[in-house]
């Protein structure tokens, strides 16, 4: 009898997205089985392909669940699905991975340690009981480990440890946790720790080493621990002689450090809210499989050290995300300082030699394993702004971020981004991919990370960029590498890309009025822009409206010394300045003109107000100055009207000189001062979208740059728009400051080419 007399039907069925590295082809298996179905199922470098054979009901319940069941870290798409030769073999199997058909590969970043794998770890009858690399399908490195795809064992850094008898029955069991989980290992075939301080004798075994490593913990030294995408720096974040010790030997006086909580309770949470106050947005996100930094408001009987975050309200607090963590954390107590163990601004460092090298004067000890690390991956950041989590940084369980692209591209191109803050992205077909966060360009190592990121994005997709997008800065390191390379390259505005991102983002068509707030970015009059508004849509936006320009004494120096930004705004409205200005030749210079170019940065207007309002004349970190005027300001209260003018060229400016007296008037309490910056810059954001709705009708608007991880602005502008009937986008998972550049470029390259078609 025939099948189709049998009423059997054959089905093969192409998976796509994240369908590899995260337990999809044992789920598959599973789900065959329970339905009854023949067939197989393998990977084809990176989508997967099944074929399944049985009774039509149950082929057809098998084709919804396959998506609908799919395993918590897959996220499948069925690329196709279609009635094919029913398969020779009987029952189903799992193929091996096939590397002949077409590359579609998509590179899982690196996960948590999941439930099932924390309770075995703690579990004195388990035989991974407190092995500090314990992890199944469902959790443990990626990104960091892959040296090659389809992703199999033989292409990551486990490829030195060969499995036990053991390990290799789970890891060849379909119907395991296990199978074909390629980091998995254990106390018998595994990586293991290795503690080291100087002037004394190494420490082998997990066990030993960690107690050694607590001990630092607990007589308040600092501890350089290697994790899965490299080191942290961490300490007893409840004592501050050994956070200031951090901040002294790191030479990082104020920016905010990172703090790793012990999970704990039916959520995880309950250490967590011993010193912070997570709303359920920022618990969501503390909780959320990627395991980010989640800005998160202190206590005000909070025990943390004062150091932690100095002259904020919130903690960059985050859960241990790898069993070395969970074992760190459960042994100490308490939570610790988690920060990058890098040189400041650098890619975080990964091997352990030259950790011990370039962080012998910061870290009294070293906690290493012996797992390489084939690529950095720095931990990524969220905040929660308007009612959503939102990333400041994308990296380690966020990056690679893979998304479709609205159109077809006709090449292969690779955007580089700007100079901070950078990240990269390969984009070709309908696909684009966005690299974790590598740095700050502009030192050695940086300029090493950014050259192997470009490279393995292109070997591991499989895919040869025949275009680069850059910045149109000249001095971007970015950009001259861009030229160096010698293949056909096109420039894209700084503040074009950031609104291009934010439309290819959320799919938008239409033409919308788009706010490009940011510190500073070359401008299409050789000028230094920051405070634009753009009308219209990626490759054809039209500059509408911006911040009156100023000219800033020192011009990039202005980004560390908010007094300059202060001085620049008050000589420009004829005042004099209401901060001491260090060097009186400074005012010589500007008023003839030299080393003082003209901006209309949002940013440093923001540096201006915090300087004049808290006193903050020089700024350790970038953007110390407006970070620290948030946090002194409330959403309510009473501000100054910023004019809106035209100048000759038509263009709409925001004049922000009336903050100059307001915020100096210190009769004014200084959070009624700090709250009138945020009001006023929000109210003028408004009145520049209500007048270009008047002029064009777009009722669309879009707030973005670097500005917008400002919670407080943001939701001040949100409001007041919605208020007067605009509808508002805001980035969602590309950060919208320069590291979503990269994707930016490719936008607007794309609209570009929109444009340019027939």
């Amino acid at each position: 009898m025939s099948e189709a007399a049998a009423g059997l039907v054959a089905r093969r069925i192409v998976m796509t997205g994240r369908v590899q590295g995260v337990g999809f082809r044992p789920f598959v298996y599973r789900l065959a089985h329970e339905y009854g179905l023949g067939g197989q199922v393998k990977n084809l470098r990176g989508d997967v392909e099944v074929v399944v054979c049985g009774p039509k009901a149950s082929v057809a319940r098998f084709e919804r669940d396959i998506v609908a069941r799919a395993p918590p870290l897959a996220l499948p798409a069925i690329r196709s699905a279609e009635d094919c030769a029913p398969p020779t073999a009987g029952g189903f199997h799992i193929a091996e991975s096939s590397a002949s058909d077409a590359p579609q590969v998509s590179v899982p970043p690196d996960f948590y340690a999941c439930n099932d794998c924390v309770r075995e770890l703690t579990d004195p009858s388990d035989r991974r009981h407190r092995y500090p690399f314990i992890n199944c399908t469902q959790c443990g490195p990626r990104y960091t480990i892959i040296t090659a795809l389809p992703y199999d064992r033989p292409n990551t850094s486990m490829l030195g440890f060969p499995l036990c008898a053991a390990c290799l029955r789970e890891y060849r069991d379909p119907l395991d946790r296990r199978f074909h989980a390629e980091p998995v290992a254990c106390p018998a075939c595994g990586p293991h720790l290795e503690y080291c301080e100087p002037g004394a004798k190494r420490i082998s075994g997990d066990e030993d080493a960690l107690a050694a490593a607590v001990a630092v913990l607990r007589e308040g030294r600092v501890l350089a621990v290697r994790g899965i995408g490299g080191y942290h720096l961490v300490c007893d974040a409840r004592l501050e002689q050994a956070v200031d010790r951090l901040r002294m030997r790191k030479r990082r006086p104020h920016k905010p450090l990172a703090v790793m909580f012990p999970q704990c309770g039916d959520d995880g949470l309950d250490a967590v809210r011993a010193d912070l106050d997570p709303d359920a947005d920022e618990s969501a996100a503390l909780t959320d499989p990627a395991r980010p930094i989640v800005l998160v408001r202190r206590l005000d009987d909070s025990r943390l050290a004062p150091s932690v975050a100095p002259g904020l309200a919130e903690v960059g607090a985050f859960l241990p995300y790898s069993p070395l963590h969970h074992l760190l954390l459960a042994a100490f107590g308490g939570p610790i300082v988690a920060t990058s163990g890098n040189v400041s601004g650098e890619p975080v460092l990964t091997d352990a030699a030259e950790a011990e090298q370039r962080l012998a004067t910061v870290a009294d000890a070293f906690l290493h394993h012996d797992r390489p690390i084939v690529r950095p991956a720095d931990d990524s950041v969220v905040r929660v702004i308007a009612g959503r989590s939102r990333p400041i940084r994308l990296g380690r369980g966020t990056a690679p971020l893979e998304l479709e692209l609205p159109t077809e591209l006709p090449e292969p191109v690779l955007a580089v981004g700007g100079h901070l803050k950078l990240a990269v992205a390969l984009a070709w077909g309908r696909r684009i991919v966005v690299s974790p966060h590598v740095g700050d360009m502009g030192t050695p190592r940086s300029e090493k990370v950014f050259g192997q990121v470009v490279a393995d994005l292109q070997r591991l997709y499989d895919v040869q960029a025949t275009r680069f997008l850059c910045d149109a800065h000249p001095g971007y390191a970015t950009t001259r590498w861009v030229q160096a390379e010698g293949l056909p390259h096109s420039t894209v505005f700084h503040h074009r890309a950031h609104a291009s991102a934010l439309l290819m983002e959320h799919g938008v068509e239409d033409a919308a009025t788009v706010f490009a707030w940011d510190g500073v970015g070359y401008g299409e009059d050789g000028t230094l822009w920051g405070g634009e508004t753009f009308t219209g849509r990626p490759g054809s936006w039209r500059r509408t409206a911006s911040l009156r320009s100023f000219r800033l004494p020192g011009g990039d120096k202005a980004g560390r010394s908010p007094w300059r930004s202060a001085a620049a705004l008050a000589w420009e409205a004829g005042i004099e300045c209401p901060v001491a200005v260090p060097d009186p030749i400074v005012r010589e210079a500007w008023q003839r003109g030299l080393n003082a170019p003209r901006s209309s940065a949002a940013g440093r207007v923001f540096d201006a107000m915090s300087a004049i309002v808290l006193g903050v004349l020089e700024a350790s970190f970038e953007g110390q100055g407006p970070m620290w005027l948030e946090a002194r300001a409330g959403a309510q209260g009473e501000f100054p009207r910023l004019p809106l003018t035209r100048d000759g060229e038509g263009l709409s400016r925001i004049d922000g000189s009336p903050l100059l007296d307001w915020c100096a008037d210190r009769r004014r309490s200084v959070g009624e001062r700090a709250s009138a910056v945020h009001l006023a810059l929000a109210d003028a954001i408004c009145n520049v979208a209500v007048a270009e709705r008047e002029r064009s009708g777009i009722a669309l608007v879009g707030l973005t740059g670097g500005v917008f991880q400002n919670r407080l602005l943001t939701q001040l502008a949100t409001g007041g728009l919605e208020q007067r009937g605009f509808r508002v986008l805001l980035p969602g998972r590309i950060p919208c400051n320069d590291g979503g550049l990269a994707y930016g470029q490719v936008a607007e390259h794309l609209g570009r080419l929109a444009g340019a078609a027939p």
